[in-house]
């Protein structure tokens, strides 16, 4: 079942927010236990379906659900997966830090400032991106840890 509240996602090169995408309680409890619930479209369909038949092998950490979880969850990746615009081919490993849309929108950052302790990774939308688990990825609001 989907959630009757909304996710929208925040860019700064739009004029308009992306259409409203209904929320995913499950996946917002499952998947932002361990790090924010990024938006599904940022990763087109075919990863995602990738990434929820190897939860046990999660980037890592053994991320196994209940089978009614995973597909609940998966039916609402694959209704609303890649709808990004800039989604247009599968990132490698799945990853959206490795995706060509992502290194774009992110080439002005330094390696160095990947490697603060405040930042760790760029996986850690949150650290600049205050609002991330809100969907509000607008570099005008963005704050690079010192």
């Amino acid at each position: 079942m989907l959630g009757l509240c909304s996710f929208q996602l925040v860019f700064a090169d739009q004029k308009t927010n992306h259409a409203a995408i209904p929320a995913s309680p499950k996946y917002q409890q499952e998947c932002a236990a361990c790090h924010i619930a990024y938006p599904a479209g940022m990763l087109p369909t075919a990863s995602w379906k990738r990434l929820m038949n190897n939860l046990p092998n999660h980037f890592g950490t053994d991320a196994s659900l209940d089978n009614a979880s995973v597909q609940q969850i998966s039916q609402w990746l694959q209704l609303y997966g890649g709808t990004y615009k800039r989604v247009t081919s599968e990132a490698p490993q799945d990853r959206i830090t490795r995706s060509a849309w992502f290194i774009r929108k992110h080439d002005e950052v330094s390696a160095q400032t990947w490697k603060l302790a405040a930042v760790k990774s760029p996986s850690n939308c949150m650290a600049c991106h205050q609002q991330a688990n809100l969907g509000d990825f607008n570099e005008h609001r963005v704050r690079i840890p010192r």
